[in-house]
């Protein structure tokens, strides 16, 4: 089958070819096959810039010394409701792992925990982390400090903030989760990349150059800026989730942000941020997954303007694509699958099937 032109892939087999990729690379069986099932996951949600699409940026990241493959991620400061971790540069998926099961196992003590982390790297979705909580009848917020500086403040030029991502997940009962997932840019810098691969123009309003007028073409990205949702408010946005997740964290914001394309070799010191809030400390389970059902009803049930087919819950897309995904396997365009080829070949691994 097919999504648009692009040939589908089983997702147990792009899963086993992610873990013999990362093995190949240096990275721990254990952890390549924690880092497949992730990625994996994105993509089976349609984050298809956060997924399979990025494995030969880590992989050339790994050969550069940019990623420690043999890490000690741990707690370095701790209370009964709030941790932070230092992920000792390793993969930012490992690291957040680590940091949601140590937020939810924190949850159901405390009702409610707040889990930073530091010395981390780009870790895929931001949907990714929020909804691990869901399993656990609980809420996820996410908050992350972008690999590389895109905005800068409103009215400036200079590139001080990133495509900073927040995420919440709330559960549902018998509906999907609310899944909200967004960055502060009126798109993500992964969708600028995406339209490089696939030789396509982006859309008026994505970016701006320095000359103020709209810049549409992937490829003179860097003589521009992604722009705000909102004008001044997606810039406030950012900044806030810039400071939760990096400040507050020791780790790297403004000036100190590394661009993990530019330079592959760095240490980036990512940050994020997971709080997991346990249902049960402030209502019955059943009862809240009930009322979330009734609200996401009555969203989905109200008068459609004229020419609206449907109206969806944030997430929505995302689940039927997780649906398709599940039972078709995953698209993988040409371009992806070159690349791909590529990085088995220079890895001396099995190609995708």
């Amino acid at each position: 089958m097919s999504e648009g032109n692009e040939a589908r892939v089983a997702t147990d087999e792009l899963g086993a070819f992610i873990a013999r990729a990362f093995a190949a690379a240096g990275i721990g069986e254990r952890d390549a096959d924690l880092l497949a099932e992730l990625m994996v996951r994105a993509d089976l949600r349609g984050s298809d810039t956060h997924g399979v699409f990025r494995l030969p940026l880590y992989v050339r990241r790994i050969k550069a010394g940019g990623v420690n493959v043999k890490p000690n991620i741990r707690i370095v400061s701790e209370r009964p409701a709030a941790a932070l971790v230092d992920g000792d540069n390793a993969m930012g998926h490992l690291v957040m792992h680590f940091a949601v099961q140590t937020a939810i196992a924190k949850a159901r003590q405390s009702g409610v925990a707040w889990v930073g982390a530091r010395m981390s790297n780009h870790a895929g979705p931001a949907a990714l982390y929020a909804m691990m909580p869901l399993a656990h009848d609980m809420i996820g917020l996410y908050l992350a400090v972008g690999n590389n500086n895109h905005l800068p403040p409103w009215g400036g030029s200079d590139l001080l903030l990133g495509t900073n991502p927040i995420a919440v997940a709330i559960p549902a009962g018998e509906e999907p989760p609310v899944v909200m997932d967004m960055a502060p840019t009126v798109a993500a810098f992964g969708k600028v990349r995406l339209a490089q691969q696939r030789n396509e123009q982006m859309p008026v309003g994505w970016m701006i150059g320095r000359d103020g007028k709209p810049l549409t073409d992937p490829k003179r990205a860097d003589e521009g800026f992604l722009l705000p949702i909102g004008d001044y408010k997606g810039y406030a946005l950012s900044l806030v989730i810039g400071l939760l997740a990096g400040v507050l964290n020791r780790a790297a914001f403004g000036k100190d942000v590394s661009d993990m394309v530019r330079e592959p070799g760095a240490r980036t010191n990512t940050g994020h941020a997971i709080v997991a809030i346990s249902i049960e400390a402030f209502s019955p389970v059943a009862e809240f997954k009930r009322s979330v059902d009734t609200a996401i009803r009555a969203i989905r049930g109200s008068e459609k303007l004229p020419g609206t087919a449907r109206i969806y819950l944030p997430g929505g897309q995302s689940h039927e694509k997780f649906l398709d995904r599940t039972a078709n396997g995953i698209p993988i365009g040409k371009a992806l699958r070159d690349s791909l080829d590529t990085v088995a070949r220079e890895l001396g691994v099995a190609p995708l099937t």
